[in-house]
């Protein structure tokens, strides 16, 4: 008896140590998480010129504090650590150095800028340490070969230049086209996106390139320079401030050519208004999100979800304003990355994760997106739809395109 006793004590015992050892093996950390925190870091142009996105960086944090407020992610809390870096390379390096080597964070999230994240980008593959969803559609940053820990987030500028492309041969044929791009890899890949979709047809088409740098007052002499070439449609690959510029002096010099505007210059709060709304009137550009203004999704359960979230941890932001709702929907997307992680959080696991979504819906997404990504193909973000604003909202047209080559 005393034998059987024993020998059931002993087997319960064996039991509970293999249960408690395979916990233990099913959780595994690298620096920046623990059995209560996930630790992340990011920088934000919260000063400077491109302070237009610090809206990003606000609502991602409001958004962190909701799923923390909810539980965290299995039981983790966020912890976001968020530098200025003022959309400066050399700060962001700085920064960057800061959040890996000072806070130890476990990966920098949503780095804005393409210049911005192509400073910090051999640093972090260096360190293996993951460059997630970062905010650029740089074709640099869709290279898993020989940046295997950089993914971005925003649709590849070369996909969206064919897309474009499209547009322009099936509407506008004979157009001459002039090119505004900003001198960087966001803008060259916007100009070798228009190029590769005009096929043939880019050398005889363009007309007139002008490029300008992020440092510069204006952009208005290079519009007057486009204007004198007799270009009659305006291809202009920039972000909001400069975007809004080239939209007035259009108007101030009486032009009225074509006007198709890049994703990155499409907000509405961004540029559309301080421009003037009379006088974008007719613009095209692309969209794969709701617009929270447009009345059609006033009674969609995600632009609700939204207007709710932002009422309670947001309530000084714009809720109009699709900087926002952009930035909502990358953090919604970290969530769903960090949920299949599980109780797996290295650094590995995390980028296996970021490669491995399968047909996930966001909530702001427009019907008929999803997104998939796989080892060889990091872009997250491959369908788009086109729009024209109306002088009050953008209005989508035409159907879903999607860009299917691994490189856009």
């Amino acid at each position: 008896m005393n034998n059987r006793r024993a020998f059931i004590t002993a087997t319960a015992a064996f039991a509970v140590a293999v249960s408690t050892s395979q916990a233990f093996a099913q959780k595994k950390y690298d620096t920046g998480a623990s059995d209560t925190e996930i630790k992340i870091g990011q920088t934000v142009p919260f000063s400077g010129a491109y302070s237009v996105y610090a809206n990003i960086g606000k609502t991602q944090a409001a958004y962190f504090k909701m799923i923390n407020d909810q539980g965290g992610i299995n039981g983790r809390k966020i912890n976001l650590i968020q530098y200025d870096d003022a959309y400066s390379p050399p700060k962001t390096v700085e920064q960057v150095r800061k959040l890996v080597e000072g806070d130890e964070v476990l990966f920098t999230f949503q780095l804005i800028g393409t210049a911005a994240n192509a400073a910090v980008q051999k640093y972090l593959n260096s360190k293996k340490i993951p460059q997630l969803l970062a905010s650029t559609g740089a074709a640099r940053f869709n290279d898993p070969q020989n940046y295997p820990w950089t993914i971005a987030y925003n649709p590849n500028y070369v996909s969206e230049g064919r897309i474009y492309a499209k547009y322009i041969l099936a509407n506008h044929p004979n157009a001459k086209i002039g090119v505004l791009y900003q001198n960087d890899d966001m803008g060259r890949d916007y100009l070798a996106g228009l190029k590769s979709g005009l096929g043939d047809k880019a050398a005889s088409m363009i007309v007139g390139e002008v490029s300008y740098e992020v440092t510069d007052p204006t952009v208005d002499s290079q519009v007057v320079k486009l204007k004198s070439m007799g270009i009659d449609l305006f291809y202009d690959a920039s972000t909001p401030k400069f975007a809004a510029q080239a939209i007035k002096k259009l108007a101030d010099l009486g032009w009225t050519p074509v006007h198709i505007l890049d994703i990155n210059a499409s907000p509405v709060s961004a540029t559309l208004k301080p421009a003037g709304l009379d006088i974008s009137k007719g613009i095209i550009s692309t969209n794969y999100g709701k617009d929270p203004g447009d009345p059609q999704w006033k009674d969609d359960p995600g632009v609700k979800a939204f207007f709710a979230f932002m009422d309670k941890y947001f309530p000084e932001g714009d809720k109009l304003n699709t900087v926002n709702t952009y930035a909502y929907s990358v953090a919604e997307l970290l969530v769903q990355v960090l949920k299949q992680c599980g109780d797996d959080l290295t650094r590995e696991n995390v980028m296996k994760q970021a490669a491995n979504i399968r047909g996930y819906t966001p909530s702001l997404a427009l019907p008929g997106i999803k997104i998939t990504t796989g080892a060889n193909d990091y872009r997250v973000n491959k369908q788009m739809q086109m729009m024209k604003f109306n002088g009050e909202r953008w209005e989508l047209f035409g159907p879903i395109i999607e860009d299917s080559g691994p490189s856009g």
